[in-house]
């Protein structure tokens, strides 16, 4: 776990050694202060929300190193650098070889235009192409070497060079498809809909923060501190580019970070180094015009200290909780006091990295994988049969392990084959049919915390949706808040949320609907759950709960007030024959499957 801060540290010396190409050596203190106290670095680095990124960031720029050491320097050994590095790439992060791809291509431009004279400019495009092209992997040392001393014992033409190093940009543009990887790469982020072929799953980067839409500030604000800040740094970058042309190869990093304004907050911190290297280098040609050369640290260190200063005021006022408190770690370490390391808890992928570490279960989603199978977990959770809930526990968790561990929708659900299963009726007899379920391997567990009202409808969303069409099958209303108002005749629950008592209606926005039912949910001194219901309108879809521990109004209709988790959370209300509860406490409630 403490190597973890060393790579965010590392992540400077690439950065040094890439100034230092470009006579900024001696401002390159400057350089790695501005890139390593970026406000991105530290939403990225924070314990608990630590993110592969900083590995990919630490990757790249180490790539980008020795590609210009190659151009500028003309040595192998930089050249074979480049090629060890995109290598190992794939191992640390193998959904950043579209950057690479892109990152080459500017690698051969520039030779190409610059030093197409020189044969050594096709020997480093064949060597850093050999290291992207897709043969297997040992192959491709073996080939190095051949080059190497094809090279070096002069054993190879001139003309020669010039055919195998376009051969393998040739090749490499046939056979590894660039073009179209890099498109479905920044497609993955730009579509915003239901999957277009097979099943039409919900797809989860609607629902991401860090993968959704920005404004321009907080893009701004992540890569440079300021709206400002990136200006200063995209003008340094013109200007460096003018005056050192190989830099152009840096462009598809300064393009990720631009990119974020579509794709999410996650693209910003790789383009925080180029960054600080562009406002540094703006610094450095503003400092270089003051004739009295005394003067010239003095302004380049006040220039960084205000691009600085609004990353830092950033990090001062912002605040974030710890994954789980205290007592949710407990419940967990009861849970695994009580259960099999090999048995499965079902619950939201947001919990599903601390119900592994502290709990010491499996989950079938994660932060790691939550693609398809989200429509699973979210079936379960917020079905208003238990008989299916209960069903579909069980099929997902023996399907995913009789299956090797693959997607559990796609496997049941047969998606993109010919005898593709009709989803609808297939959760039909979950329901109500006579389903021979597979023989039972280990215990199941229902997670089921406080913390998930938050995002309930969120949750919902990738269930609620006719997988034929990709079309929402209902439009179920919920609002939850725990800021009010209680004026005595009027509850105001904000966003246009409010319970008027004496007319019996929830007024939501410009309409009023009859009020349901009001249930106060509290808990006594022994924790015991004490239920009042009122019944307002006998046919109202609409009710409100008031959870009054945790001074919480829920207004839902009648399909969140039936689902798995409102009964099973929030009323403790559960089928006998199927479930037991385990524990039951205020922020968590776990069941068993009893089939």
């Amino acid at each position: 776990m403490f190597i973890f801060p060393l790579f965010y540290i590392l992540v400077v010396l690439p950065v040094i050694l890439i100034g230092s190409f470009f006579s900024m050596s001696q401002v390159c203190f400057f350089v790695a202060l501005l890139c390593s106290i970026g406000c991105s670095y530290y939403y990225r680095t924070m314990v608990g929300y630590y993110d592969s990124d900083m590995f990919a960031v630490l990757m790249q720029y180490a790539i980008l190193y020795t590609l210009l050491a190659t151009i500028i320097q003309r040595k192998l050994i930089y050249a074979a650098l480049s090629f060890t590095f995109i290598v190992l790439y794939p191992f640390l992060y193998p959904q950043g070889i579209a950057l690479l791809f892109a990152m080459y291509l500017f690698v051969v431009a520039v030779l190409v235009v610059l030093y197409r004279k020189e044969p050594f400019s096709y020997v480093a495009i064949a060597i850093i192409g050999l290291a992207l092209i897709n043969i297997p992997i040992l192959l491709k040392p073996i080939l190095l070497l051949l080059i190497f001393v094809a090279y070096t014992k002069k054993l190879l033409q001139n003309n020669h060079w010039v055919y195998l190093g376009l051969g393998t940009l040739g090749a490499l543009l046939l056979y590894s498809d660039i073009t179209s990887l890099i498109i479905n790469k920044f497609s993955l982020y730009l579509d915003r809909s239901v999957e277009s072929s097979g099943l039409h799953f919900f797809q989860v980067s609607q629902t991401v923060r860090e993968a959704g839409i920005i404004p321009f500030d907080t893009m701004a604000n992540r890569i440079s501190g300021s709206v400002l800040g990136v200006f200063a740094a995209l003008a340094g970058y013109v200007a460096l580019v003018m005056r050192h042309k190989e830099f152009i190869l840096a462009l598809p990093l300064i393009g990720i970070g631009l990119f974020s304004l579509v794709g999410g907050l996650r693209f910003t911190v790789y383009a925080v180094p180029i960054a600080a290297i562009g406002a540094i280098f703006l610094f450095h040609i503003i400092a270089m015009y003051v004739k009295d050369k005394k003067f010239y640290y003095p302004i380049l260190a006040t220039l960084t200290a205000a691009m600085i200063y609004p990353n830092i005021t950033h990090i001062i006022g912002y605040k974030v909780p710890t994954v789980f408190m205290q007592k949710e770690v407990k419940i967990l370490d009861d849970l695994k006091q009580i259960s099999s390391s090999k048995d499965y808890v079902i619950t939201w992928w947001d919990y599903g990295y601390p119900i592994w570490y502290y709990g010491d279960k499996n989950t079938l989603i994660d932060g790691g994988k939550h693609h398809h199978d989200n429509f699973i977990v979210s079936e379960i959770l917020l079905t208003t049969s238990p008989l299916e809930a209960a069903r579909l526990s069980r099929l997902a968790v023996e399907t995913y392990i009789g299956s090797d561990y693959k997607n559990i929708a796609d496997t049941l659900f047969k998606n993109h084959q010919e005898d593709q299963v009709d989803v609808s009726a297939y959760l039909e007899d979950l329901r109500y049919g006579d389903v021979t379920l597979p023989e039972k391997s280990r215990d199941i567990f229902l997670y089921l915390p406080m913390r998930m009202l938050d995002i309930l409808p969120t949750v919902k969303m990738f269930s609620n949706i006719d997988l034929s069409t990709g079309k929402p099958t209902t439009s179920p209303f919920f609002y939850s808040t725990q800021r009010f108002q209680d004026s005595g005749s009027v509850i105001q629950l904000g966003n246009g949320v409010a319970l008027l008592k004496q007319e019996g209606v929830v007024q939501i926005g410009s309409q009023k609907v009859p009020l349901g039912e009001f249930i106060k949910i509290r808990y006594d001194q022994n924790r015991k759950l004490i239920i009042d219901r009122q019944t307002i309108t006998p046919m109202s879809r609409l009710s409100i709960i008031y959870l009054e521990s945790y001074q919480r109004f829920i207004v839902l209709d009648s399909e969140y007030l039936n689902s798995t988790f409102i009964q099973m959370y929030v009323f403790e209300n559960y089928d006998k024959e199927l479930f037991e509860p385990v524990i039951l406490d205020p922020l968590v409630k776990i069941y068993k499957l009893k089939i």
